[in-house]
């Protein structure tokens, strides 16, 4: 069945996070929701995140779910923040452990650190299904960008992360560790043996040659004319071409504070004796 789908976009990281709805006064989603941060200042701002839980509140909303589509390297996540202010349950791809296990050392955790996805409240396995009030989701395993991502698939939209960006921006690296172009590839070949007209939610745009944000498009347009997978480009010519690429691509800005805070589940470093909190920095680490 057709879900009501807001999108909130965050313009400093060029992140697009959703409210999935069945109608007002009913169920929702909250999936990719963005704490801001400022790196010059190490300040964290809520603002973007009470954004959407006004939105929630506005249409009387219940949060069933806060959804993570992976360990995001980009940004800080809202969901430990949103999940006080709203309720919810945080979910995420049970490969989230792999991703711990791997930054675990990076960022010299401590031993009290989880590494089997407890900061989480639910880890998805691959074909799980949920419920949004009176429409179903299904989670697909998509690896590839990282081993953790999943899509969520919900009445008759899906939600893909960095897996794929609209048609004109491709798809998303896979130098990060744990990643894969061959992963990646089989990943987008399951989205799109999707319904050609399912809506499909991109999890970032950067918006190519200046044009206006968008983020919704379709099983079929992406099939007929994504720049790096459209129908005919074979795995082998995918892998080359992703490889080639990533390496011209620079380390996202915020990746040494978003992944130390994201493997956690959005919750920030507990205060220090002089109440601040911290995070680290590794040096030639990454």
């Amino acid at each position: 069945m057709p879900v009501i789908v807001e999108a909130f976009f965050d313009k400093p990281t060029s992140t697009l996070s959703y409210v999935v709805f069945d109608g007002d006064g009913g169920s929702a989603a909250i999936i990719d929701p963005v704490l801001g941060f400022d790196y010059a200042s190490g300040r964290t701002s809520t603002a973007f995140a009470d954004g959407i839980a006004a939105f929630v509140r506005a249409r009387r909303l219940s949060v069933a779910w806060i959804l993570e589509t992976h360990v995001h390297a980009d940004h800080l996540s809202a969901a430990a923040y949103l999940r006080k202010e709203l309720g919810g349950t945080v979910g995420i791809g049970r490969r989230v452990v792999e991703v711990q296990k791997r930054f675990a050392g990076v960022y010299a955790m401590p031993p009290e650190f989880r590494q089997d996805g407890g900061q989480f409240d639910h880890l998805f396995r691959d074909g799980e299904t949920f419920r949004v009030g009176s429409a179903e989701g299904r989670v697909i395993a998509t690896p590839g960008h990282t081993p953790d991502s999943v899509s969520y698939y919900i009445g008759d939209a899906v939600f893909v992360g960095d897996t794929l960006f609209m048609p004109d921006g491709g798809t998303a690296r896979c130098d990060f560790p744990g990643g894969s172009a061959h992963e990646l590839y089989g990943s987008i070949r399951r989205l799109l043996a999707l319904p050609p007209e399912t809506r499909m939610f991109v999890c970032h745009d950067y918006q190519p040659n200046g044009r206006e944000i968008a983020w919704q498009t379709t099983v079929a347009a992406q099939r007929s004319a994504n720049i790096h997978t459209h129908d005919g480009i074979s795995e082998d010519q995918f892998v080359a071409m992703r490889t080639e690429r990533d390496r011209t691509l620079g380390m996202p800005a915020l990746i040494i504070p978003s992944i130390q805070v994201n493997i956690e589940a959005g919750q920030l470093p507990k205060p220090d004796d002089n109440g601040l909190r911290y995070l680290k920095l590794p040096l030639d680490g990454l």
